[in-house]
């Protein structure tokens, strides 16, 4: 393990010492359209600044996550019980909140790559206040081309961020630098329920043009399947989403009746979310 960690710290500080200049210059025009993005997306100052209104067009899905507690609590046990001793990845980490959360449940190193400068300093910051800055190392990197060494990840989470990139080229690239046997959690959208999909629609500042147009299906599970062992298929939030909007019913009136529609066949397709395990064959 030390010379395991020794050699994934090399790899991180080399990839840290790239110059902005060759780095914006490796970048293809849609990957820069996601730097400033997200880099516009993530900026805490120029949120906070906002009035109700800005607010509302750009970051206004966010209140829909406040009826996420089933997926979250999952996730939270998940990582938990997989971090535990391993080198941990956030891919695509955005402020780092899994990373940090792996270091805190005892991962050997818990490393979190972003194209996002502003979300890479987030996270940093908040790996300091969390007090797990010496076992995290958040970089600016691609996750399409990490310069991670091969076989040097645990276990890894991909969460809400598969649909940002070129699958065809992110999942050789996680296959690549994961241990054989080693873990993978994805959780993304899922593009079925037509009334998503028109919210969607109705909201183009959220999101980028990629993105929108890459809300992962079953066909990109069938496509994973390619490169991994694909295990877990769970589904989340069907009635939970209406929870906004009708406060005066309990959050868990709308869990207990996702728990029982996410196990319907086709009625789970109607899910917001999904979650699938990605395993690295031997």
């Amino acid at each position: 393990m030390v010379l395991g960690l020794t050699k994934i710290q090399s790899a991180l500080n080399e990839i840290d010492r790239i110059s902005d200049e060759e780095w914006l210059a490796s970048l293809n025009e849609r990957k820069r359209k996601e730097l400033e993005f997200h880099d516009q997306n993530r900026d805490r100052a120029s949120v906070a600044s906002m009035d109700g209104d800005t607010y509302e067009r750009f970051y206004g899905n966010k209140k829909y996550y406040s009826a996420t507690g089933l997926s979250k609590d999952y996730v939270k046990a998940w990582i938990e019980e997989n971090a535990v001793g391993k080198v941990f990845l956030d891919y695509a980490c955005g402020n780092g909140v899994n990373g940090i959360s792996a270091a805190k449940a005892g991962a050997a190193l818990s490393i979190g790559i972003d194209i996002s400068r502003i979300s890479v300093q987030n996270a940093r910051i908040d790996a300091k206040k969390a007090g797990v800055e010496r076992n995290t190392r958040f970089i600016q990197g691609d996750a399409e081309n990490t310069r991670l060494p091969d076989n040097s990840i645990d276990t890894a989470i991909c969460s809400g961020m598969l649909h940002h990139l070129d699958l065809s080229h992110a999942f050789p690239e996680l296959q690549r630098i994961l241990v054989p046997g080693g873990k993978i959690l994805a959780i993304e959208a899922l593009d079925y329920n037509p009334m998503i999909k028109l919210y969607r629609w109705r909201t183009p500042a959220m999101r980028t043009e990629w993105e929108a147009a890459h809300i992962l299906s079953l066909k990109d599970v069938k496509f994973a399947k390619q490169f991994f062992s694909v295990e877990d298929i769970r589904y989340w939030h069907i009635t939970s989403i209406l929870a906004p909007h009708l406060g005066f019913v309990p959050h868990s009136v709308f869990n207990s009746l996702d728990a029982m529609l996410t196990r319907l066949p086709f009625v789970k397709l109607m899910a917001w979310m999904f979650t699938f395990e990605l395993i690295k064959k031997d």
